[in-house]
């Protein structure tokens, strides 16, 4: 029976797990190939049966859909590309009346260009609008500085009329907004209000740690105002007891996290980091530099931040979301060892002290795909390319790193069944489907008791019957063993042991002297050796004194 939290507990998201969903890839009501409300409503059963506490909703605003929604032309409004208002407020009312909140996908730290500011801004350097955003004057040949935008070409973008650049940390169709300025300010936290009174219980900050920017000095992330804003932000936009707040900080370490994410809440409830997930990229290189991770490297970052954070700041617990290749294909075996990899990875993630979140075919062992080029949809895995193969990188090589790390492997449609186009659409689906659905999905998993989706049912509900996953302190141990990552978990008299094999051959693992009386919560395997881990074998042993 699937435990409920009670969300008038302050901290009540220290017990809970998340489900992000990616609704342009959920599910299709319409037939026209796009992921829309009406599909996330449909599978609300789906995710009460898995367990979940929260779904984290990417952006569902109104926008051009230059990123994916992620350039939001109205805060306040509902894309028609996913439904109607009356839609999201009816899927709010329903996933509450099965215990699960809505966290949507807020971007603070810039808006489209085809928002009503934006468009306001260009009219004149003298509209109250312009200060919204982020200009500096100039000659249209030569940028105020060589800052280059995420997804490739100048940061800058000059507007001749004006004789003024725009600052845009990623696309040209997403400039930045200005912090700075007060009325912008007032102007988020009543759109963020505007959701708080729909039943919106929390918010996931985009790229959060970029608002107090300062382009003149090259400044982006941790600004010197941004923990000012921050605590504004939360004193004015969050005061409600129960709303969680989760931060993307791709610059956080464990002192900046403990700041964020302080007990008090005064800024936010939990970061969102990025650390882990960067250790198989070559040092000094790009995230599409990959090399064969080296777990003890893996073992000592989770390990920092565990004990960094105990007690003093909360963090996430995450290996996939949208803009991330599947983490079966990358860190586990998506061939012969593909469940009993999700599931040892699942283990090791959800083992630890955190707040679990789940991307949306995770729990099905969901697998990267190979595309050609062109049929590609992300603007970030088209500008590599073109840049790429411009600068004399050989194509096949180029195409071997997007297949590796691009993010649409997370964004080809959520398999549902094995009929036509996995059950997501009845037209054309706006990314192709993954080719192995007829094998990898819901239906099947739902059938069978060993799956890879009821094994996450299980570690979600240990989680709220077992304390020592919320509250106990963290010890790694064999840390310089490169196959077995194994740690212990300890609050009072409840103590828990979590061992993994990382790879597709047995290794050894000398089990302590204390843990030799603990009981089996869950393992991917029937019962074994414990001095032995099978291929991609995890267990969870626990035990009280």
């Amino acid at each position: 029976m699937r435990k409920a939290l009670d969300k008038t507990q302050r901290g009540w998201w220290k017990q809970a797990v998340f489900y992000q969903i990616y609704p342009k890839s959920f599910q299709d009501t319409d037939g026209d190939g796009l992921g829309d409300l009406a599909g996330i409503l449909q599978h609300l059963d789906y995710l009460e049966t898995l367990g979940i506490d929260g779904i984290w909703l990417s952006p569902v605003f109104a926008s051009p859909q230059a990123d994916n929604g992620y350039d939001i032309s109205d805060y306040c409004a509902i894309d028609p590309l996913f439904g109607s208002m009356e839609d999201m407020e009816t899927l709010i009312r329903e996933a509450k009346k099965r215990g699960i909140s809505i966290i949507m996908d807020l971007v603070l730290n810039h808006s489209s260009d085809e928002h009503f500011w934006f468009r306001e801004a260009l009219k004149s350097r003298d509209n109250p609008y312009h200060d919204y955003y982020v200009w500096r004057d100039g000659d249209g040949i030569t940028p105020p500085n060589d800052m280059r935008a995420t997804f490739g070409g100048s940061a800058w973008t000059f507007v001749p009329h004006l004789g003024q650049y725009y600052f845009h940390q990623f696309a040209v169709k997403q400039p930045d907004l200005n912090w700075e300025n007060e009325s912008l300010r007032r102007e988020l936290y009543r759109a963020i209000r505007f959701w708080v009174d729909k039943g919106v219980e929390g918010f996931r900050l985009d790229v959060i740690d970029q608002i107090a920017k300062e382009p003149d000095r090259k400044i982006t992330a941790n600004g010197p105002r941004l923990h000012e804003y921050l605590r504004e932000l939360s004193r004015e936009a969050f005061r409600e007891e129960g709303l969680v707040t989760v931060g993307e900080t791709w610059s956080a370490n464990v002192p900046r996290a403990q700041v964020f994410s302080a007990p008090d809440g005064s800024e936010m409830s939990m970061v969102f980091q990025f650390e882990h997930i960067c250790l198989d990229q070559k040092p000094g290189g790009e995230k599409w530099d990959v090399m064969p991770l080296e777990l003890p490297k893996l073992k000592e970052c989770f390990c920092r931040w565990q004990q960094g954070l105990h007690e003093t700041g909360w963090n996430s617990l995450f290996f996939d979301n949208h803009d991330l290749p599947r983490i079966v294909s990358r860190w586990g075996d998506d061939g012969e060892y593909r469940e009993l990899s999700a599931k040892m990875l699942a283990t090791m993630l959800h083992g630890m002290q955190g707040t679990p979140y789940i991307y949306q075919g995770e729990e099905l062992g969901m697998t990267n795909i190979r595309l050609p080029i062109e049929q590609y949809d992300d603007l970030e895995i088209k500008n590599l390319y073109r840049e790429r193969v411009e600068q004399g990188y050989d194509p096949q090589d180029v195409m071997e790193s997007i297949w590796k790390r691009g993010r649409d492997n997370a964004r080809t449609p959520m398999q549902w069944s094995g009929d036509k186009n996995a059950g997501f659409t009845q037209g054309t689906p706006w990314l192709p489907v993954n080719p192995n659905y007829e094998t990898i999905n819901a239906q099947a998993a739902l059938k069978d008791p060993d799956s890879v989706f009821y094994y996450y049912q299980k570690l979600i509900s240990l989680r709220k019957t077992y304390p020592v996953f919320r509250d106990g302190d963290f010890r790694l141990l064999c840390p310089e063993d490169s196959r077995v990552f194994a740690y212990t978990r300890e609050s009072g008299c409840r103590h828990m042991l979590v061992a993994c094999n990382f790879t597709k051959e047995s290794a050894a693992f000398s089990v302590p002297e204390a843990c030799r009386d603990g009981r089996v919560l869950i393992s991917n395997y029937p019962q074994g050796d414990m001095e032995q881990l099978r291929p991609y074998e995890a267990k969870i042993l626990y035990w009280e004194t």
